[in-house]
């Protein structure tokens, strides 16, 4: 496994385990990623943050500390 943050553009992911305090674990959550979410990330910006993401039918742009604590694996 490996978090969001080290993904590549192109990969489709599935979302693993989301890591985080209560508060932070929520957040995610309620931006719609939960485990077994597929996910095709999109763009990483030069610097690598933000990262864009598909999911769900809609694009979603995070940030790198969020993407720390997302653990994806291969789809």
């Amino acid at each position: 496994m490996k978090s969001l943050r080290e993904a590549n553009v192109g990969e489709n992911l599935k979302v693993a385990k989301i890591l985080g305090d209560g508060p932070t674990k929520r957040r995610i959550m309620d931006m719609g990623i939960t485990k077994n979410t597929d996910l095709l990330v999109r763009k990483v910006a030069p610097l690598g943050d933000p990262i864009q993401i598909n999911l769900r039918g809609y694009e979603l742009t995070i940030r790198k500390h969020d993407a720390e604590n997302i653990m994806v694996e291969e789809a």
